[in-house]
């Protein structure tokens, strides 16, 4: 049983690792992370007395 926790700890740190570097080289792979950029304008009634 211990034999399993262990490996399910390393398989974990390895998933996490993979993580991060997927975020810092998936851009130079066309992977793009950032998020779209439109304009928002909503109408604010100030004052509605």
């Amino acid at each position: 049983m211990g034999r399993i926790i262990k490996w399910l700890i390393y398989l974990g740190i390895l998933g996490a690792l993979a993580l991060v570097a997927y975020a810092y080289v998936g851009p130079y792979f066309g992977a793009d992370f950032s998020p779209p950029q439109t304009e928002v304008r909503q109408p604010v009634t100030l004052d509605a007395n």
